[in-house]
């Protein structure tokens, strides 16, 4: 019933129209960052791109002194689950700083900080001690714990399907065989998935909460409070149910019988069902689910991690039965089952191809950013692995399969075969299963900002430190700069617009900030003449470290608009 309404579900949210981010961004704030207000706020409102848990929200208001002013925990607007509420005491007047860090719905943290003053004569803004603003999920312990999860569970359904698919006819074909191994290392998959599952949600929840790992007491109440808490533990019994209806399945199959009966195949219909919903669910509640086209990229992913599990149990099911297999017996049994397994490979290998790339065209909004972003170069480590791999399958495909299916006609290749099989499949079974370490890598990670597409774009690069840079443009000289363009700080924004030595006056002035190493969404101000054709504007839109776009678009009075583009590096 379970697995039916995760299904049920899955096919309503792939039906409705996204619009996701990747992460969660701050969109606005009350008070307003870098604004001076006359009254003492009572409280902090930061609104997301996203509804975040108030529970795992670390928020701090502190003054020029660093003592805190917060008078609770943050929580949720009662008006707009995507804001947060936080009660502050009475203030001085002077400046204050706003740190903050939340959990994205896919389990990325976030961090950002902006200040405000309150009035009416604050002061200049002090040089506040920022908070490390920069964050990861992509930790050694978390990576090795999803790799564990996800070892364990592809390798426990392509295990199943080798033995209830693949292998089974070669009871029947060659005496003193059996498949008892296979069903060994499938229920050894399994016991390590459901055990490692609930032990990667307490670890992430753990760093969501900023709290040791053993502190269950604490953690324990927490962990369906995040969305990619409640993802995990669904699939924890999912994937139990996987198990209890592949137990079940394996325990009545009778594999002497070349029929199978109606309750065989009930068993295996329901075991597959549990499996395909085992692999939706991660998609469900990662990257696939919080990157639009939505339907796509989950059906991406969801055909990966089926390729994915057919090849890693299959090969590892391969070296199970070349041990468990008596030693007269095992060439004639790798004939029935070798040639059987690589016609299911191929195609599995064909479908990661498709799928992979699919994904990675959608993630990757330049081809630059296969080199110049984290996600892109993990992405290259993992599709080099998974061509070595390739390479090893290519051999066993058109060297050792030929030479098994000669066995009958010259047995003297078979105990070169069999044994050159097992050294491929190994080699392949080691790369395959750091490939998934490298894709726990990929799935920590933040995908590129599609923001990135604009960077060919781009008038210059600068940063880091204070900007001071001149573009000529549709016959306009546009001089801009930026100080201190240090992140989650007030930064002014000036920019001075000539044509032929004359003050382009009256003119207008957005200027828009996208961050370019996650998706965050944009900002954008209005600048103000100060001066003949001199156009300023204080922000604190560089609200994290990293590359943002800055982007000046100028409407002069009369004439058609342009546009320059900066590609700028944000330091703390």
């Amino acid at each position: 019933m379970r697995t039916t309404l995760v299904l049920c579900a899955a096919a309503v949210a792939l039906a409705l129209p996204a619009a996701a981010w990747a992460h969660a961004g701050l969109v606005r704030t009350v008070p307003r960052a870098s604004v001076v207000v006359n009254r003492p706020p009572p409280v902090v409102l930061l609104t997301y791109t996203e509804a975040v848990e108030p529970r795992f929200a670390a928020v701090s208001v502190t003054n020029a002194a660093g003592n805190s002013q917060t008078a609770g925990a943050p929580r949720r607007s009662a008006s707009d689950p995507k804001t947060l509420v936080v009660p502050l005491h009475r203030v001085a007047q002077g400046w204050y700083l706003v740190y903050w860090r939340v959990i994205s719905v896919d389990g990325h943290p976030v961090r950002g900080a902006f200040t405000f003053a309150v009035g009416p004569n604050p002061g200049p803004a002090p040089r506040f001690v920022v908070p490390s603003i920069s964050e990861t999920a992509a930790t050694p312990r978390l990576i090795a714990a999803r790799s564990v999860v996800f070892v364990a569970v592809m390798g426990a359904i392509g295990l199943f399907l080798l033995r209830i698919a693949i292998a089974r006819p070669v009871v029947r074909r060659v005496p003193e065989t059996r498949l008892r191994g296979v069903s060994i290392a499938f229920g050894l998959a399994a016991a390590v998935g459901l055990i490692a599952i609930p032990v990667y949600v307490l670890m992430a929840t753990a760093q969501f909460a900023l709290r040791s790992t053993f502190a269950l007491g604490a953690l324990i109440p927490l962990l369906r409070d995040s969305a990619f808490g409640r993802g995990y533990l669904d699939l924890e019994l999912v994937f139990a149910l996987f198990v209890v209806a592949a137990g079940l399945a394996l325990w009545i199959d009778r594999p002497e019988r070349e029929q199978r009966s109606i309750a065989e195949l009930l068993s295996i219909a329901g075991a597959v069902a549990a499996a395909a919903a085992s692999l939706l669910i991660p998609g469900l509640s990662g990257h696939a689910a919080q990157t639009s086209p939505r339907g796509a990229m989950v059906l991406f992913d969801w055909l990966h991690l089926w390729a994915g599990s057919v090849w890693v149990g299959g090969l590892a099911g391969l070296l199970v039965l070349w041990r468990s297999f008596p030693v007269a017996r095992r060439v004639a049994g790798l004939v029935v089952c070798v040639p059987r397994f690589s016609n299911v490979a191929f195609v599995s290998v064909l479908t990661l191809i498709g799928s992979g790339t699919g994904a990675a065209l959608y993630h990757m909004p330049t081809f630059a950013s296969l080199w110049q972003t984290s996600y892109g170069q993990a992405l290259l480590v993992k599709i080099g692995l998974l061509g070595a791999a390739l390479l090893l399958a290519a051999v066993n495909l058109l060297r050792t399969r030929p030479r098994l299916l000669a066995y009958r006609d010259r047995p003297e290749l078979g105990p070169g075969a069999a044994l050159l099989l097992r050294r491929l499949v190994s080699g392949e079974v080691l790369l395959v299963v750091t490939a998934v370490t490298a894709a726990a890598v990929l799935s920590s990670l933040p995908p590129p900002a599609k923001g990135l597409a604009k960077e060919g774009g781009a008038s210059a690069h600068v940063g880091p430190g204070r900007v001071a840079e001149i573009v000529n443009k549709n016959g306009y000289r546009v001089e801009i700069r930026v100080a201190p363009n240090r992140a989650a700080v007030p930064n002014m924004f000036f920019v001075r617009i000539t044509r032929r030595g004359v003050p382009v006056r009256g003119a207008e002035v957005v200027t828009g900030f996208t961050m370019l190493d996650m998706e965050m969404g944009s900002q954008s101000y209005v600048m103000k003449e100060t001066a003949p054709g001199v156009y300023e504007r204080s922000a604190p839109a560089l609200v994290m470290v990293g590359h943002w776009g800055l982007s000046f678009n100028v409407t002069p009075h009369g004439k058609a608009p342009f546009n320059v583009l900066l590609v700028d590096r944000a330091n703390g």
